[in-house]
């Protein structure tokens, strides 16, 4: 007689195996897809039944099955292999896949001291029984695989050392919302949060990674930037180090502005020593960002930014390669390096740049961010000075190291100052644009601090979100999505803590914000339009300036209830200038379409009473918060139609939205080709986002004689992208051969660039 196989359920009893019980999960989460076997699943899972064995890993053997089945030709097996990992979550979870009880659920983890305590302080038990009702779970099955792996990994809370998992998504959602419009009346919060939670978990508005794993949590810090200046001090630089570290133990990716501190061999102290140079302190600063890993969410990353006249810039511009020694090396931060029309017009006429140290020039450094015109007759009068240390050298040689180092590393930025401060919602006179993030999409004011608890000093934070422009039908919608984002976030800037005063000071007096948008290949492909070749630019313009419009107007009306920002008279905006009127005018050779919406009317309306933010949009990257609603990233091209994403569990593959209707309409990246009609969409969003923009650019070596992209390229993409408005550049992406499903980031070889002086 065959002795009867157990199972070891998750509480621990044993029971008899039944296979069919198996089949009919399966059958269940296969429900309603398209071309997917159940009889697949099963038979690819290849499962050695032995007695004991566990109800877990007989579950995670199917969901790896289903989701090792995901391809061009079944893409629906990524929902089928969401939907098992769904069961298994709630399984872990809850001990049963029917999620308890809102309120119940809340006790429980408020006693756990995982939910912030202030819930049940802030909310009535009738309340959270109202919310319940809100809350509709099967929206969890709206997910793909990759998402399901993306929420367990990072965002539901969690014991990041047991693994064990309390919540499932719709929890997440609805308390986010619940959190975020506490302080709102009675009467009216319980609208705002049902509101939002239908926007949230419906993806029509992203949330980034701190908001999503910290808000409820009794961890409160959620700004994703963190934007730190540094001064020409030991005493600055100990008070940064400590910022950062600080900050990056909560989440956040930290920009820091080295810009001022003196050259190698520049005197101290009167001439009682010589300064040892930037390269010590950039150091200082690495193992600053590195000592914290940020509860397991993500590790912790910072951009190093500083002028491109400084006068140690040759070996500044080398710290990330892979040659050299650690002594002359700093490669685990990445860089901004920072030009003006200066910089580009003496590479246009095939002049010199003249480097100094920001010591020995006093006014130049301020002025580079502050007034154009002053900063170029300040330089030409220290050149001109025989008194002053200084370097000449070609702006062609200059530029092309930059260039070879960008390209080779991938992580050398780019960012366009004067742009960051004539086309900005602050007066550059009064609050001027220093530096930007990690990711360079945040451009506000900050001051060096004098030490952690200096309060003249400014920390300057953003928080952020992202509109799903593949989610809405009509750019109206867009009007109520405003609405929402701008209030929530605005609230998040007073239920947030702050670590350091200087932070908390720039933040009220600021109340800045930075909404974005995800999935713009989507939103192209599904209306016929392109990268590449200029069919997309009316209906970006229509698209940004909508988005920037309905923010600004959301802004105004939230003025009128609640008051305007107190540093709202720093900001262009207080004048009457709008982005409409600042941009850069070349944009208008590349797309002549009209404004559509009534600018003069807001113009007035917030002069007469204010904007509560001063600024609203930047585009950020939204690579993990993307996968969440199965969304492509920010405004990028998909590298394939199907992403392959590394992570702790392993692969995970995602297919671009509705493949199988609009696989033709999708522009891939290698395919476009060049960067042209990408920097024309990039300006004509800097039109109207208040802030910057992550935007990359891309080269396929094998389309070049010799497999190495010509200088003379990479010249001419700076110069269309700074003619175009363009403040920032983030990622160089070079093609490496692998799949293009791959969708990671490959920087190209030390060689892969054509060196060499070169005409425009």
């Amino acid at each position: 007689m065959t002795q009867q196989l157990s199972v070891s359920k998750r509480d621990g009893r044993k029971e008899a195996l039944d296979l069919d019980k198996i089949h009919r999960v399966i059958t269940w989460a296969a429900e309603g897809l398209n071309n997917v076997s159940v009889s697949q699943v099963e038979l690819k899972s290849h499962i050695q039944f032995y007695d004991g064995i566990r109800t877990e890993d007989i579950h995670e053997t199917i969901i790896k099955s289903a989701a090792d089945l995901i391809s061009k030709d079944t893409p629906d097996y990524q929902y089928l292999a969401a939907r098992l990992a769904i069961f298994h979550l709630r399984k872990k979870a809850y001990g049963r896949f029917e999620p308890p009880k809102l309120y119940d659920h809340v006790v429980k983890l408020v006693e756990d001291k995982r939910y912030d305590q202030h819930l049940l302080s802030d909310y009535t038990q009738s309340e959270f029984e109202q919310m319940d009702q809100f809350i509709d779970h099967s929206r969890d099955l709206n997910f793909s695989y990759a998402a399901v792996k993306q929420l367990e990994g990072k965002y539901l809370v969690q014991n990041r050392v047991t693994g064990d998992i309390y919540e499932s998504a719709q929890f997440l959602y609805i308390l986010v919302a619940a959190s975020l419009f506490s302080d709102y009346p009675k009467e009216t919060r319980l609208d705002y949060v049902k509101r939002f939670y239908d926007a949230v978990s419906l993806f029509k508005i992203s949330l980034p990674t701190p908001i999503m794993s910290g808000v409820r949590t009794p961890t409160r810090q959620f700004s994703s930037c963190v934007l730190i200046e540094c001064a020409d001090s030991l005493d600055s630089i100990n008070a940064t180090s400590s910022a950062i570290v600080k900050y990056v133990s909560q989440r956040a990716g930290i920009g820091i502005n080295a810009g001022r501190i003196r050259a190698l061999g520049s005197p101290i102290r009167n001439g009682e020593a010589y300064h040892t140079g930037c390269v010590p302190f950039y150091k200082h600063f690495q193992t600053a960002v590195k000592s914290c890993s940020q509860g397991g969410v993500r590790g912790g990353a910072a951009t190093l930014f500083y002028p491109l006249w400084h006068l140690e810039v040759e070996n500044l511009l080398v710290l990330k390669n892979n040659r050299g020694v650690d002594d002359n090396r700093v490669r685990h931060l990445d860089y901004g390096v920072q030009f003006n029309k200066l910089m580009y017009t003496r590479l246009i006429k095939d002049g010199f740049i003249t480097l100094f140290s920001p010591s020995d020039v006093p006014g130049l450094y301020d002025a580079f961010f502050e007034d154009q015109q002053l900063f170029e007759e300040l330089y030409v009068k220290y050149e001109q000075d025989e008194s002053i240390r200084k370097k000449r050298i070609k702006a062609i040689e200059l530029f092309s190291m930059f260039l070879q180092e960008r390209a080779s590393t991938g992580r050398i930025y780019l960012q366009n100052v004067d742009h960051c401060n004539t086309h900005s919602p602050f007066d550059a006179k009064v609050a001027p644009i220093r530096q930007s993030n990690l990711c360079l999409e945040i451009a506000l004011p900050t001051k060096p601090l004098n030490d952690v608890n200096d309060e003249t000093g400014e920390i300057a934070l953003c928080t952020l979100s992202a509109f799903n422009l593949g989610a809405i039908e009509s750019l109206d919608e867009l009007e109520e999505l405003a609405e929402l984002a701008v209030r929530a976030l605005d609230n998040l800037l007073d239920y947030q803590e702050y670590p350091v005063p200087a932070a908390y000071n720039a933040t009220m007096g600021r109340r800045t914000l930075g909404v974005g948008v995800i999935n713009f290949a989507y939103y192209l492909a599904k209306n016929g339009k392109r990268y590449s070749d200029g069919s997309a630019n009316s209906l970006t313009h229509k698209t940004f300036e909508a988005i920037q419009y309905y923010l600004m107007k959301a802004s105004n009306e939230l003025a009128k209830e609640k008051g305007a920002c107190p540093k709202f008279n720093e900001t262009t905006y207080s004048q009457g200038i709008m982005p409409i009127d600042t941009y850069k005018k070349d944009l208008d050779s590349v797309c002549d379409e009209p404004l559509h919406l009534d600018w003069d009317a807001l113009r007035e309306s917030i002069k007469a009473h204010g904007m509560r933010n001063s600024t609203l949009s930047a585009l950020m990257p939204s690579e993990t918060s993307s996968q969440i609603s199965n969304a492509t990233n920010g405004i990028e091209p998909p590298r394939g139609h199907i992403s392959v994403k590394a992570s702790k569990d392993g692969i995970l593959k995602q297919v671009v939205p509705e493949y199988e209707r609009l696989k033709d309409q999708y522009e891939l990246l290698w395919d476009i080709p060049s960067n042209d009609g990408y920097l024309q969409l990039v300006g004509i969003m800097q039109k109207f986002v208040d802030q910057t923009i992550s935007a990359n650019t891309n080269y396929d070596p094998n389309k070049f004689d010799g497999g190495k992209v010509p200088m003379k390229l990479l010249l001419k993409d700076l110069l269309t992208a700074y003619k175009l408005g363009v403040k920032t550049l983030y990622y160089h992406n070079t093609r490496d051969g692998a799949s293009d499903a791959q969708d990671e980031f490959k920087p190209q070889a030390d060689d892969g660039c054509e060196g060499g002086a070169c005409k425009i």
